[in-house]
C-alpha cells in the first residue's frame, strides 16, 4: 500500500491507550493523517512509503500544545524583567505595545515564536495578542497549527478602539479562517479587570452562537482578587459565573488564586485551566494547586505564556517544571507524574481547546501532529523510562524532527517553512529598533 510517510521508532508514545508505550513499532501518514501504528517489521512488508525514517534512539510523542502564548511578544524577550506583574503591564509592556505594536510587529515576532516552538516540539498554540489575523497569516504560510484568540479589551490599542471595534474585527478574523484546517478561533477576553460586564456578556453570547471557546487570564495574582472586591464586591470567578461566562468553553489561564469553594465551581462548570508555572513563578504571582485540581478531575493543561514573561517558549521545559512544582506545592512525590505531564501538556490541552478528535494523541484517524525527541544523546542515557526521560532528563534541543499535519516543518533540527537567515536579520532591526528607543522606562 502506498503511503507518503512511514516513520519506524524506538518508542512510540501514543497517549491513546492509556498508558501505552510502543517499542520497535512504526507509524504510518497519508495525507495529513495517521493511516496506523504497528509494528516495524509488519509495517516494511505492508507500506511503501515517499520517505520513510528509521529513528532507533527516538521517542515519538504527540505534537506539544502551548495552551497559552502572546506569540507576537516574542520581540520584546526580556524587555523588562524581576518586576511584579502590574508594574511590568502598566509602565513597561503596555507602553512599549502603544508605540512598536503593528501588522508588521506582529509576523515578524509571530514568526519568531514559530520558529521557537517548532524547533521544541511544539505543533499548536492558543494565542491571544492584537492583530490576530497577522497571527493567522503566519501560521497558514509556515503549516503551523492554532486556536486565535480575538483579543478584546476596553483599551484603545493599535488594533481597535473599543470593545466594539475589538469584537466586529475578532469576528472577521473568525469568518475568514472557520474553514482553514490548521486554524481555529476563540474568544480572548483580556481579564476581568480589562473587560467590562457589557462586553463580557456579549463574549458569552457571540461563543455560543459560533460555538468558539473563551481564553481569559484569570486569578492571575493577588491584586486581581483584591481589585475586584474593592470594584465589585466580589471575586473575579464569582463575577464571570454572574455573566454566564463559567462553562466547559472557558479557558482560564494561571488560576493561582483559588480556594475550596471556587475549586468546587471549576468542577461543576467544567471549565477547563491552564498552568503556566515558569511565568507565574518569574513574576511571583502565586501558585496554581494543580494537584488539587487533578485530584477533582479538573482538565488542566500547560502554557508558556509569552517571552516577556518567562522568557521562553519552550514546552519541555515547561513539563519539567510542572511536575516538579507540583510536588513541591502539594507535598505529594506522586503528583504530577511523568505520564499525567506529557498528557497535560497533549491530550488534555487538546480537550481544553475543543480538538482533542483530530489531535493531542496519536491514533488512526487523527491528524498526523508528531514529534520525534532523540533520546540518545549521553545525557538522556542509558533509558529505562522513555516518558520519564522526556520530562525530567530531555531538553528541547533533542527534538530532532516535526510534522503537523502530515508536513514535515522540522528536518534533522532544521526548519523547511522558515528561513532562517532571513528572520534573524529582521528580529535583529527590530532589536536596534526598540534598543534605541526614547520612550521611557525601556
Amino acid at each position: 500500500m502506498n503511503i507518503d510517510t512511514l516513520i519506524h521508532a524506538r518508542w512510540i508514545i501514543p497517549l491513546e491507550p492509556e498508558g501505552t508505550v510502543y517499542e520497535n513499532y512504526a507509524i504510518a501518514i497519508k495525507d495529513d493523517k495517521i493511516k496506523e501504528i504497528l509494528k516495524s517489521n509488519d509495517a516494511r512488508k505492508k507500506y511503501t512509503a515517499k520517505e520513510e525514517l528509521d529513528l532507533k534512539n527516538h521517542a515519538i510523542i504527540p505534537g506539544l500544545i502551548n495552551s497559552h502564548t502572546h506569540a507576537g511578544m516574542s520581540l520584546f524577550r526580556g524587555l523588562a524583567n524581576d518586576l511584579p506583574l502590574m508594574d511590568w503591564l502598566n509602565n513597561y509592556i503596555w507602553p512599549a505595545e502603544k508605540k512598536w505594536v503593528s501588522s508588521e510587529f506582529v509576523m515578524d515576532g509571530t514568526k519568531l515564536a514559530i520558529a521557537e516552538m517548532l524547533r521544541s516540539g511544539t505543533t499548536c498554540f492558543n494565542d491571544m495578542y492584537f492583530f490576530p489575523n497577522i497571527t493567522a497569516e503566519a501560521c497558514v504560510n509556515t503549516g503551523m497549527r492554532a486556536v486565535i484568540g480575538l483579543i478584546v479589551m476596553n483599551l484603545s490599542t493599535a488594533w481597535a478602539n473599543n470593545s466594539e471595534q475589538y469584537l466586529t474585527k475578532g469576528e472577521a478574523v473568525h469568518d475568514k479562517y472557520k474553514h482553514n484546517p490548521l486554524i481555529r478561533t476563540a474568544f480572548a477576553p483580556h481579564a476581568p479587570y480589562t473587560v467590562s460586564n457589557e462586553s463580557l456578556k456579549k463574549i458569552s453570547f457571540l461563543a455560543e452562537e459560533l460555538d468558539i471557546p473563551i481564553h481569559m487570564h484569570v486569578h492571575e495574582t493577588e491584586d486581581e482578587i483584591n481589585q475586584s472586591i474593592k470594584e465589585f464586591g466580589k471575586r473575579p470567578l464569582e463575577r464571570l459565573a454572574e455573566l454566564d461566562l463559567l462553562s466547559s468553553r472557558l479557558i482560564a489561564v494561571h488560576m493561582t488564586q483559588l480556594n475550596d469553594k471556587e475549586i468546587d465551581m471549576l468542577k461543576k462548570y467544567e471549565v477547563n485551566i491552564v498552568h503556566c508555572p515558569e511565568s507565574n513563578l518569574k513574576l511571583a504571582s502565586g501558585f496554581c494547586p494543580v494537584d488539587k485540581l487533578l485530584n477533582h478531575k479538573i482538565n488542566v493543561s500547560i502554557g508558556t505564556d509569552s517571552t516577556a514573561s518567562n522568557n521562553d517558549l519552550d514546552m519541555i521545559g515547561e513539563m519539567r517544571t510542572t511536575a516538579l512544582l507540583a510536588k513541591g506545592v502539594s507535598r505529594n512525590h506522586t503528583s504530577c507524574n511523568a505520564y499525567t505531564t506529557l498528557k497535560m501538556a497533549t491530550y488534555n490541552a487538546a480537550v481544553a481547546l475543543g480538538l482533542d478528535k483530530s489531535i493531542g494523541s496519536l491514533k488512526k484517524g487523527k491528524q498526523a501532529d508528531i514529534v520525534a525527541i532523540d533520546l540518545g544523546k549521553l545525557e538522556t542515557m542509558p533509558v529505562y523510562d522513555s516518558i520519564s526521560h522526556i520530562i525530567y532528563s530531555g531538553g528541547r534541543e533533542q527534538v530532532s524532527d516535526v510534522w503537523v499535519a502530515g508536513k514535515r516543518l522540522l528536518k534533522n533540527k532544521e526548519l523547511t517553512t522558515l528561513n532562517m537567515d532571513e528572520l534573524k536579520n529582521k528580529v535583529n532591526l527590530w532589536e536596534k529598533e526598540i534598543k534605541n528607543s526614547e520612550l521611557k522606562n525601556i
